[in-house]
């Protein structure tokens, strides 16, 4: 079987990645960063428009009628790009929630442990409630993703636990396409940088440790895109949960070793590997944790009837 994207699924990448390299580039980023909107608007109804939130949406229902291959890669170069805002929650919401498949609305879920929301001021709806419950602000580990603190679970909120619950996987999976187009992000800023700066009179690349890091990130990062792509293919929830615990990984080590090839500029508030590692901290704790992943994937192998240790 070939497993390799179609022309049409490329043309789709390709033009998801020309859309946000036009409207969503380092200075927006930067300036977004720096104290601006996480949410810009006028780019989620583009979005919306170019079919980004209703992609997997019945023709019928007003959507485009592709699959969960074709979004983890439109995901992928979101995740790329390092676009704020409640991508995943909006995108499942489209078709149950006014707007959200149109980018008129921007939709949130309970997507973290805990009674934790992410963009909660910036949103029009939260997935499964019947309206915005209230919430208090706390300071961010991502200066991109404002996150809240709900006071109480009011009557108005009741189902959207239920409702992220029942979103567990394709959120999961739509996340770790995210994490794998940031850590595919940080590896073209690794090796970049790599070629440019010089010791010694030659590139650092050319030194063993910094080969090592470089190729560790490569291993890593294709590792999970070969994992995604084929649980985006099978829907299992085992896959599901192995394609993102290998995404969070390649992310998190990646963007580390992203810095460590920048060295002491890589920790500097104008480099963006900051960024890309404090984004990544963050989706490893959304829709399904390492923790949950692990416990996923051990219910299914037990489920298997693997043999015992020792037993052919």
């Amino acid at each position: 079987m070939d497993f390799q994207p179609t022309q049409d699924q490329r043309d789709l990448r390709a033009g998801v990645r020309d859309l946000l390299a036009g409207r969503y580039g380092r200075e927006a980023l930067r300036a977004a960063a720096d104290g601006g909107a996480c949410v810009d608007r006028a780019l989620w109804r583009e979005l919306g428009e170019a079919g980004f939130f209703a992609l997997r949406l019945p023709e019928e229902q007003g959507g485009v009628g592709l699959g969960m291959p074709e979004a983890v890669l439109v995901f992928e170069e979101a995740g790329r790009a390092l676009l704020p805002g409640p991508l995943v929650a909006t995108h499942l919401a489209a078709g149950s929630v006014p707007g959200a498949a149109q980018g008129t609305a921007v939709v949130t879920a309970f997507d973290l442990e805990g009674p934790w929301v992410t963009h909660l001021g910036e949103s029009d709806a939260v997935l499964g409630a019947a309206a915005v419950p209230a919430g208090e602000a706390v300071r961010p580990a991502d200066p991109l993703t404002p996150l809240s603190r709900v006071r109480a679970r009011d009557p108005a909120s009741a189902g959207a636990s239920e409702a992220a619950d029942a979103y567990r996987d394709e959120g999961a999976l739509l996340t770790a396409a995210l994490q794998l187009g940031s850590a595919l992000r940080t590896l073209e800023l690794a090796v970049g940088h790599a070629r440019e700066r010089e010791q010694f009179g030659q590139p650092i690349g050319a030194f063993q440790a910094v080969k090592h890091l470089c190729a560790q990130m490569l291993v890593r990062a294709e590792v999970a895109r070969t994992a995604l792509y084929a649980a985006a293919v099978t829907g299992d929830p085992g896959e599901v949960a192995g394609a993102k615990l290998l995404a969070d990984e390649a992310a998190v080590r990646g963007a580390r070793d992203c810095l460590q090839v920048h060295g002491g500029m890589g920790f500097t508030w104008e480099a963006d590997v900051h960024l890309h590692l404090k984004r990544a901290w963050v989706r490893a704790e959304q829709w399904r944790t390492a923790a949950r992943a692990e416990e996923a994937l051990a219910a299914e192998l037990l489920g298997a009837g693997l043999p015992e240790a020792g037993v052919e």
